[in-house]
């Protein structure tokens, strides 16, 4: 049992120490395809094919104020003498 730890605590160790430098790889590697892909003009593929898309929605232009939107529906009472 004390031989099983050892190696597994080995195992975990150098898990610990690889993890950084197998992300930093894959990372490199990306980067290097998306320059390779910029190069040849194309454009760099950030899902996969099958992944589902989310459907384009489309806003609505409100107005700015409240004012605004009630600018025209009421006549605007000014005091006597304004100009």
């Amino acid at each position: 049992m004390n031989l099983f730890l050892n190696y597994l605590t080995v195992a975990a160790l150098f898990a610990f120490v690889a993890l950084p430098a197998a992300i930093g790889l894959v990372r490199e590697r990306r980067i290097d395809r998306q320059l390779r892909d910029a190069e040849r003009g194309e454009v760099a593929r950030t899902e996969p094919r099958g992944t589902a898309r989310p459907y384009k929605v489309t806003r609505r232009s409100y107005p700015k104020g409240w004012a605004k939107a009630q600018e025209g529906a009421l006549p605007v009472r000014r005091p006597e003498g304004a100009a």
